[in-house]
């Protein structure tokens, strides 16, 4: 992707990592599934609601993953949206430029868990012309169908690893901060088992908000790789196959109805086809379903969407 002379230092710098960033995930699940990502390059135009550029990289129908999308953008637009503003008035109107790296892979098989992440920045300028204000989010959570602890401790190990670095309270605070984002609250219940999560971050000033963001952003091959080899080639059936699809009926729920970064980009005029690449390509409701107690998939309820130190 052609990158224009008019970015900041700071832009450039996260720009550039967040593009090879987009490169190693893909190129692993790439090498593990044994299809290819689809990039789709596009531009917004001037004019638009919404300027800039971005990748998205798609894989759909492999042996492994049922649809894995990984996008790269970077956008400026007059003015913030109000998802973007709810902890920061100050900034309500004002224009700025928005870049990140988004991602969900649905795998095929049940016992491999559904997994999110990103990692981003945004920068606007007051109105009155003082300097830039820039913060940082991101994180990443998992999505289990069925329940392994291995898997989960492994996950949330690798997350409070990556943060250690920038002080022994972001783990804890940003593990809680995940809980609370991650919940279907007109369900009153957990998307999955969690991970961490922060937004409007900036308490470590720029460079320690982007090193911290990076440290996030390297470390979700290392928590995600190990749990996909390990499941993806159990054996399934249908009822696996169905309450795989009946559970992602919650993780379209959650991110239509809850999540800021899909409000974000719609309301901002963003690319709709690339702010929903997270869908997955089929899913199922049934109205009143529950499992039996002493089943595997009543466990994931019991034992799995319920907050737990699992560090």
């Amino acid at each position: 992707m052609s990158q224009p002379t008019t970015f900041s230092a700071p832009v450039v710098a996260m720009r550039d990592y967040l593009l090879g960033l987009q490169q190693r995930i893909t190129s692993a699940i790439s090498e593990i599934d044994g299809s290819a990502f689809l990039s789709d390059g596009w531009q917004k135009a001037p004019g638009e609601q919404l300027q800039g550029q971005g990748v998205t990289q798609i894989l759909e129908n492999g042996p492994v993953f049922e649809r894995a999308g990984c996008g790269f953008s970077h956008v400026s637009g007059p003015k913030l949206p109000p998802s973007a503003t709810q902890h920061r008035p100050e900034l309500a109107g004002a224009p700025f430029e928005a870049l990140g790296v988004s991602l969900v892979f649905h795998p095929r098989n049940p016992y491999v868990p559904t997994v999110h992440m990103n990692v981003r920045m945004i920068s606007a300028t007051p109105l009155g012309g003082s300097e830039p204000v820039s913060w940082f989010g991101g994180g990443m959570d998992l999505t289990p169908y069925y329940g392994f602890e291995e898997d989960a401790i492994h996950f949330h190990k690798t997350c409070k690893a990556a943060l250690a670095p920038f002080g022994d309270d972001k783990y804890p605070r940003f593990k809680t901060w995940c809980d609370d984002y991650f919940c279907l609250k007109h369900r009153n219940e957990q998307r999955g088992i969690g991970g961490v999560f922060y937004d409007d971050f900036s308490e470590l000033g720029f460079e320690g908000g982007m090193a911290m963001t990076r440290a996030v952003g390297d470390a979700f091959l290392h928590a995600y790789l190990p749990i996909v080899e390990r499941r993806k080639n159990m054996e399934y059936g249908e009822r696996e196959r169905q309450f795989q699809l009946y559970r992602r009926g919650r993780y379209v729920e959650f991110n239509l109805v809850w999540d800021r970064g899909t409000h974000f980009g719609l309301q901002s005029g963003g690319r709709t086809e690339s702010i929903l690449l997270s869908m997955p390509p089929l899913v199922r409701w049934a109205y009143q379903e529950h499992p039996a107690p002493g089943t595997p998939e009543h466990r994931l309820y019991q034992d799995f969407l319920v907050r737990r130190d699992w560090a």
